[in-house]
């Protein structure tokens, strides 16, 4: 980052035109929990619509309005801007009463959702014994668990991909909903003998169920396809939310510890029904620092002091299940490969405060395995596992920079931080956060 790109001098107003893109992208850099929610609601104000393209109710977006906390796991993080349009793409999959109880919850906290909340008819439903199963499934594994949400999320793509899902279509044709529910218990006989035949007995119940939400459901369903596309045409402003983070992706992030799904920007088209080449920008959200929740490797990882304070300064703790964070060092070794994969723009930087007192901060600049530098992203985990960070020292900048709107006020040392990651990953910084609140951030 440097002066000459014209450091925007002021506090961002939520309200004014900022940047006019057709469609914009943004994902999580790292292992997820970089502050999406954030990112997203502030870019909310320039878009017409918002759409969550994969995960479930396994995500945890949390944005802050005037000191009142919005946690939110299914619908959009637009929902908290009037009047803007959110929709669950084809590529989420869907827990109905996670869904309706979030939109209640909202309803009671003063946001109008009537009209503003859609979804894609070919969107998987997570049913009952999806969670179940999950549970099973990590119980089963020990101390080879991945440390999932156990929300039903792998289960449910996995029958999507198994060819036995339940779509949101199936929910307005009883006979269908039933006919496949009895295909679902059948294919996963192995599993319920696992459990109690009264324990199989309420799953069913409960599964069958869900048909109680097929007449609220049926007004909200929609071709998001076909309801995105004819958007663009007419030049709507389109904003593609991810969950998780580009680490957690099942193709290229730490296998076998991550999601089920593509929180990567190719998983935007796929699961949105909108081309490639209708993307307009891709955005990046990075910690000034890293976290992991779940197992997997961490090669920057800190079980130290620094790590608790990390943890406590940055509130490094779970939106959706309350686990404590795994605090490290920032990495840049996989922040490259975020920058690649997702062909990112721009990034955005999230809990810079976080940062203000530690003395010294370091900055993971590549790793060496077997005492040998190696190249790029290691795949192999028995590698990812033994590798040994290679650090460069920064000196911390002790000042205040919460709060901070002009990048003017912000510490030499906190600038020539900010300016060694841009520099580095040859992307440019255009938005940082300096607290929770949404009005508590830089634009460069």
């Amino acid at each position: 980052m440097t002066l000459s790109r014209g450091m925007l001098q002021r506090a961002p107003t939520i309200g004014e035109k900022r940047v006019k893109m057709a469609v914009r992208i943004v994902l999580g850099t790292q292992w997820g929990d970089e502050g999406k929610g954030k990112i997203v609601d502030i870019l909310t104000e320039d878009s017409d619509i918002v759409v969550r393209y994969q995960g479930g109710a396994n995500a945890g977006h949390t944005v802050v309005i005037d000191n009142e906390k919005f946690i939110l796991h299914l619908v959009p993080t637009g929902i908290l801007h009037p009047k803007k349009i959110c929709i669950l793409g084809n590529g989420v999959v869907v827990d109905l009463e996670q869904l309706f109880s979030e939109l209640q919850e909202l309803k009671e906290r003063g946001i109008e959702t009537d009209q503003r909340v859609l979804i894609s008819d070919s969107a998987h439903l997570v049913m009952p014994y999806h969670k179940t199963i999950e549970r099973l499934d990590e119980k089963q594994k020990g101390k080879n668990r991945i440390g999932t949400t156990c929300k039903g999320i792998g289960p449910a793509y996995a029958d999507k991909i198994g060819r036995i899902g339940i779509r949101m279509m199936d929910l307005l044709d009883e006979e269908l909903f039933n006919k496949k529910l009895e295909q679902n218990f059948k294919a996963k006989e192995v599993w319920f003998k696992m459990i109690s035949k009264k324990e199989v007995f309420s799953l069913k119940k409960k599964s069958i169920s869900v048909l109680k939400y097929k007449n609220k459901i049926k007004p909200l369903l929609i071709d998001a396809s076909i309801y995105l596309n004819e958007a663009i045409k007419k030049r709507k402003n389109i904003l593609l939310e991810s969950a998780q983070g580009t680490l957690l992706d099942v193709d290229f992030g730490t296998y076998p510890y991550v999601t089920s799904s593509h929180p990567t920007a190719g998983g935007a088209c796929i699961g949105s029904g909108i081309g490639p080449t209708r993307i307009d920008e891709v955005i990046g959200v990075t910690k000034a620092y890293t976290t992991r929740v779940g197992d997997g490797p961490f090669p920057t990882e800190l079980n130290d002091t620094f790590g608790e304070i990390l943890r406590k300064k940055g509130n490094e703790f779970g939106a959706t299940t309350g686990r404590p964070r795994r605090c490290g060092w920032l990495d840049l070794v996989i922040l490259k490969h975020s920058v690649r994969v997702n062909a990112l723009d721009k990034l955005a930087i999230t809990k810079l405060d976080v940062l203000d007192q530690i003395e010294p901060i370091l900055v993971c600049v590549g790793y060496k395995y077997k005492n040998k530098k190696i190249e790029g992203f290691p795949k192999a985990l028995n590698i990812l596992w033994n590798v040994e960070p290679i650090y460069k020292e920064f000196s911390g900048w002790k000042n205040k920079t919460c709060g901070l709107t002009n990048y003017k006020d912000l510490p030499d040392k906190t600038k020539r931080y900010l300016e060694f990651i841009e520099k580095s990953l040859d992307v440019p910084i255009f938005l940082i956060s300096t607290g929770f609140k949404r009005e508590e951030a830089i634009f460069v």
